[in-house]
């Protein structure tokens, strides 16, 4: 666990897990929605994390190597222990171009099976194996220079064609966003089968989150669509 110091993990999350309690889940009357247990104590859920990063982080790694051509496969999973960072979790790389997962105490802590961790760390794991953050970059950049392109093309002033850019380059970050979710969903669900988990059990936790189909320009696909792209993934050996 190369990316994991399991007795400071075990320190933050008795320290600081459960200070703040996310809303229930509300059904159409009112009543709290019992399809989802409370969240785990402290201790539990540090246990649960260390036994899932045991398990995928090497299943990810052995993913990551066979499609990869770089080779830059050396997983790191860190926690960030920040008690006021939201529910997160995401991906990005060290100085050496390896992958790092990060999670919140906060994430953690509302992970309610070991299944719903192991898809979230899965899928965090793919979108660096499906090398998204490269791919972000250059759609990105290609936006960012056609608009500037196109605003100097028309006279603007060197302000306007900074702005014109800066919307380009927010723009084009955002272009695929939605299909690399949906991406690193369906590789995730394989990888976290993979670990031995149920990858469908796991994707239940976008029912406890609010449906981005629903928000204006979210970067994220609907819940539905998720769900259906983790089925899909399964129906392949």
């Amino acid at each position: 666990m190369k990316g994991l110091r399991v007795a400071c993990l075990l320190l933050g999350l008795v320290a600081v897990a459960g200070c703040t309690t996310p809303p229930l889940q509300q059904g159409r009357a009112g009543a709290i929605d019992s399809a989802f247990p409370s969240r785990l104590d402290a201790d539990s859920a540090a246990r649960q994390f260390a036994q899932v990063v045991s398990t995928v982080e090497p299943v990810a790694e052995r993913y990551c190597r066979a499609a990869r051509a770089d080779r830059k496969c050396d997983f790191h999973i860190i926690v960030d222990t920040r008690r006021r960072s939201a529910p997160n979790a995401f991906q990005t790389l060290d100085d050496n171009g390896e992958p790092v997962l990060i999670f919140t105490l906060s994430l953690i802590a509302d992970m309610r099976n070991p299944d719903e961790l192991a898809f979230v760390m899965s899928h965090e794991a793919s979108h660096h194996i499906r090398d998204h953050l490269s791919r972000q970059r250059a759609n990105a950049d290609t936006s960012a220079r056609q608009y500037g392109q196109a605003a100097a093309s028309k006279g603007a002033s060197r302000a306007a064609i900074r702005r014109a850019v800066a919307l380009g380059a927010e723009l084009g970050a955002r272009s695929y966003s939605k299909q690399f979710e949906l991406e690193a969903d369906y590789l995730g669900a394989q990888i976290a089968r993979s670990a031995g988990y149920n990858p469908l059990r796991g994707a239940q936790y976008f029912q406890r989150l609010p449906d981005p189909g629903e928000e204006f320009q979210s970067s994220h696909p609907p819940n539905a669509e998720r769900m259906a792209t983790v089925r899909a993934a399964l129906r392949q050996n």
